[in-house]
């Protein structure tokens, strides 16, 4: 039972959160799917709910962001970073796009939203409180988290050059292109690039959470009788028995059994 109550080092995924339309709906769903214990952050929270796994924060769920066009239902990644400010200008300098300014989160932590070069959404957090993920690589937490890109190098490219990542190259290069990275401080692998050909029209890149469970069969089977679809069914892996599941608000996330020696996306 992992847990951590300090910073994460720059470049990891520290937090992830779904946006949804319903939020007590999300909220019933993923407490009786993981055994969360979710609690609403509060009235200058703007709906934001933490969910908890033995006292220690393992997600968020809060309502989509004011727009005045349709959102779809996410699972959001946030990379941890030292400066939100500095890195905000690594990556408009790199080619991504800032969906807003960096702004601080009450006395949590200081934030942003961006696209990176390959149109993927995904979220910087600078910690002033809140440090994020406090329990992982157990049942009902995040395990991994890695990027479906359309464009592979230009992806690959861009977090280098904003969060100095190096990579590993662990598919076959031709049917299986896909490469974990590293962050610079300690060489420490965090998470993983996959080149994804079969997105299908019109669904941009994105970041993919997986949460680990025991049995990913029986999850997938209580996650469908609480109107949760399935994207990608069980299936064995070396890298465990996994399926892809879309909750019932549209946002998709991973769930996996993973080796008792698998590598996974945080480590201190």
């Amino acid at each position: 039972m992992p847990v951590r109550n300090e910073k994460w080092p720059e470049g990891t995924p520290n937090w992830v959160d779904a946006q949804v339309d319903d939020v007590k709906a999300a909220a019933d769903f993923y407490a009786r799917l993981f055994g969360w214990d979710i609690q609403d952050a509060g009235p200058e929270a703007g709906g934001y709910h933490m969910a908890f796994m033995g006292g220690s924060p393992v997600a968020g769920i809060g309502p989509k962001p004011e727009n005045p066009g349709p959102l779809p239902s996410v699972w959001n990644t946030y990379l941890a970073v030292d400066d939100a400010d500095a890195t905000a200008a690594k990556i408009a300098e790199a080619g991504g796009q800032l969906m807003m300014a960096p702004f601080d989160v009450m006395d949590q932590g200081r934030m942003t939203v961006a696209l990176d070069a390959a149109g993927a959404v995904f979220g910087i957090w600078q910690s002033t409180g809140h440090n994020g993920i406090g329990r992982y690589n157990e049942p009902g937490a995040v395990c991994w988290n890695e990027l479906h890109a359309r464009e592979y190098q230009p992806a690959r490219d861009f977090y280098a050059r904003v969060f100095g990542f190096s990579y590993t190259d662990i598919g076959d290069g031709s049917e299986f292109v896909y490469s974990t990275f590293e962050r610079p401080k300690d060489g420490q692998t965090v998470g993983g690039i996959s080149h994804d050909t079969n997105l299908p029209d019109g669904v941009p890149s994105y970041w993919l959470a997986w949460f680990q469970v025991e049995d990913p069969d029986a999850t997938l089977e209580a996650a469908a009788a609480l109107g949760a679809a399935t994207i990608f069914p069980p299936t064995d892996s070396p890298f465990g028995r996994m399926a892809i599941l879309q909750g019932p608000q549209g946002e998709t996330f991973g769930i996996i059994n993973p080796p008792a020696d698998a590598g996974n996306t945080q480590e201190s």
